[in-house]
C-alpha cells in the first residue's frame, strides 16, 4: 500500500523526524517487534478518530493525518521509556484509547508516535468495603461494566460510546455518561490514578474519597486530553446494582416547560439517574409512534436504586412534571430509548450522501439554557446550506444543563466542505458564548474547539499554557490540542 497516493489533510503540521530508522530501532528495543509497527496499513488505521468530517475525507480517499510509528506498550515502564526517547529526539506522542473522540482528540496532526493503550486492559481489584474498583486505563467500557454487573455492581458511568471507548479516553476528555445525573461524571467517579509525565516520571495519586492537602494537582490531568501525562490505571467508585428501576416519560408544550419541570425536580434534591429532553424536531424523529408526544417536547426519566427511594423519586418527578404542563406518556418512550440508546447510525449514514454532519455539546446555567437553545437554532438558520439543526438535553445539575446539538447540511458552491464545517461549528459556538454558556460539556476540545480556548478561559489561558510548558517543555504530548488554534492556520 502506497500512502503517497492519499492526500493528508493536516500534513503541513508534521514534525520533521531526521533519523526515522534510529527512532524505529529504539522503539523495537523497548517494545519488541510484536508491539511496534510502521506498516502503511497500521499508520492509516490510526490516521483519524471518530471526528465526523474525517469520515467524509476517508470516503474521498483522503487521510486526516498520519503518524510515523504505532506502539502497543504492555506496562508503565515501557511507556516511560518511550516518553524519554521522544523527549530526547523531540518526537510527538499521541496517546490513543479507542479512537472514539468526535473532536479530533487523537488525530496525529503533527505526526509522531501513537501509544495505543489497548493492552492496559486488566481489572485489578474490587474493594467491596470501599465500593471501588481499580482498573488499567485501556479497559473497554462495556467490558468493565459487564464484569461489574456480574459481580453485583455498576460503575454508573454509561456513555453512548460505551462499546467503543475506554477509561483512559473518559479521563482524558472528562466524559459524562447517560446516568450521570445520579452517579456523576468521570471526574466525580475517579478517586486516584497513576500517570506518567512527559519526562517519563511516574506519579501515583493515592485513591482517597477526599483530602485537604493543598491544591488538587491530580485534577489537572483529568480533561487534559493526553497533553500533560498518560494515565495508566485508576481507582473508581462503584455502586451495588439497583434493586428497582422506574421508567417515566412526559411530553411538554415547549422547551421552557420541560426545563422548568426538570429544574424543580433537581431543586428538591431528587436525582433521577437519567433525564433526557428532546426538542420538537428530535421528538418527531425518535418518538413519532407516541401519539401524546405529537408536536410536543418529550422527556424521559429513569429512577433507580433502593426501592423505597425510587418510589419517592418517581412520585415527586411526576408531581413536578404535571405542575408544568406535562402529559404522562407511559413507559414505552423509555423502553424505546433503552433499545436505541447506543445506535449512532445517523452520524455514519450522512457522509455517503455528501452531507456534512456533526454534533456539538455545550453547557448552560438554568437562567440562560433556553436562550442558548433558541440562539443556536436562530443563528444556524442563517447559514447557507444548513439542512437541519436539532437538540436534546442529556445532563442535568441543580445549577444547569448540558445541551447537545445535532446539525447537518450541504456546502454551498462557494465553500468547500471544510470551510462549511468550520462555519457550522463557529456559528454554534459564537451563539453559545454570546449567551453566557461554555463551549464544551463532555466531548472535550481536540482540534475543533482549540481556537476557542482563549475565549473560554480569558486571561487564565496564559497560565494554563504555562502549566503545559512546565510539564512538557518540548511539547511532545498530543501537540496541537487544547493550547493551539489549529483552525487559525487556514485550510489543511
Amino acid at each position: 500500500m502506497n500512502i503517497d497516493n492519499f492526500k493528508v489533510m493536516y500534513n503541513e503540521n508534521r514534525v520533521k523526524i531526521h533519523d526515522k530508522q534510529k527512532i524505529e530501532n529504539s522503539l523495537r528495543e523497548i517494545l519488541g517487534d510484536g508491539n511496534f509497527s510502521s506498516k502503511a496499513i497500521d499508520l492509516m488505521a490510526y490516521s483519524k478518530d471518530a471526528t465526523l468530517l474525517s469520515m467524509n475525507w476517508t470516503i474521498e480517499g483522503k487521510l486526516a493525518a498520519l503518524p510515523d510509528y504505532i506502539t502497543w506498550p504492555e506496562n508503565s515502564s515501557q511507556i516511560s521509556q518511550i516518553l524519554k526517547l521522544a523527549n530526547k529526539e523531540k518526537v510527538p506522542i499521541i496517546p490513543y484509547a479507542e479512537g472514539s473522540s468526535v473532536v479530533g482528540g487523537s488525530v496525529p496532526i503533527n505526526g509522531g508516535i501513537i501509544i495505543d493503550m489497548k493492552k492496559f486492559n486488566n481489572i485489578l481489584k474490587i474493594n467491596d468495603e470501599n465500593l471501588t474498583v481499580t482498573v488499567e486505563a485501556g479497559i473497554n467500557g462495556m467490558n468493565l461494566e459487564r464484569y461489574l454487573n456480574a459481580k453485583g455492581y455498576t460503575s454508573g458511568h454509561i456513555p453512548q460510546s460505551l462499546y467503543t471507548s475506554s477509561l483512559g479516553g473518559w479521563l482524558g476528555h472528562k466524559a459524562a455518561g447517560q446516568f450521570s445525573t445520579k452517579y456523576g461524571k468521570i471526574e466525580d467517579i475517579v478517586l486516584g490514578f497513576e500517570v506518567i509525565l512527559p519526562n517519563g516520571e511516574i506519579l501515583d495519586f493515592h485513591p482517597i474519597p477526599r483530602n485537604s492537602t493543598g491544591p488538587q494537582f491530580d485534577k489537572l490531568f483529568i480533561g487534559a486530553e493526553g497533553t500533560l501525562g498518560i494515565i495508566t490505571k485508576a481507582t473508581l467508585k462503584i455502586w451495588p446494582k439497583p434493586e428497582k428501576r422506574a421508567l417515566i416519560s412526559y411530553s411538554f408544550p415547549n422547551i421552557e416547560d420541560s426545563f422548568a419541570a426538570t429544574r424543580t425536580i433537581l431543586r428538591e434534591h431528587i436525582f433521577p439517574a437519567v433525564i433526557r429532553i428532546y426538542d420538537h424536531s428530535e421528538t418527531e424523529r425518535h418518538f413519532e409512534h407516541i401519539d401524546k408526544a405529537k408536536d410536543r417536547v418529550m422527556v424521559v426519566f429513569v429512577c433507580e436504586g433502593n426501592s423505597k427511594l425510587v418510589d419517592l423519586e418517581e412520585k415527586i418527578t411526576r408531581e413536578k412534571c404535571e405542575e408544568h404542563n406535562g402529559i404522562d406518556c407511559g413507559k414505552t418512550p423509555v423502553e424505546h430509548w433503552f433499545e436505541t440508546r447506543f445506535r449512532v447510525t445517523e452520524t455514519s449514514s450522512m457522509p455517503p450522501y455528501k452531507i456534512v454532519f456533526d454534533t456539538i455539546e455545550v453547557a448552560a446555567s438554568w437562567d440562560n439554557a433556553a436562550i442558548i437553545y433558541h440562539n443556536v437554532l436562530k443563528n444556524m438558520d442563517t447559514v447557507k446550506g444548513i439542512l437541519m439543526i436539532t437538540a436534546h438535553v442529556s445532563h442535568f445539575y441543580p445549577n444547569g444543563v448540558g445541551i447537545y446539538f445535532s446539525w447537518g447540511g450541504v456546502p454551498p458552491r462557494e465553500m468547500n466542505e471544510f470551510e462549511f464545517y468550520k462555519k457550522g461549528w463557529d456559528t454554534v459556538i459564537k451563539a453559545v458564548i454570546e449567551a453566557g454558556g461554555s463551549i464544551a460539556h463532555h466531548h472535550g476540545i481536540g482540534i475543533n474547539r482549540a481556537h476557542w480556548m482563549k475565549k473560554e478561559w480569558g486571561d487564565a489561558m496564559k497560565y494554563l499554557s504555562k502549566v503545559k510548558e512546565l510539564l512538557d517543555p518540548n511539547n511532545i504530548l498530543n501537540p496541537g490540542k487544547l493550547y493551539t488554534a489549529i483552525w487559525q492556520r487556514g485550510n489543511p
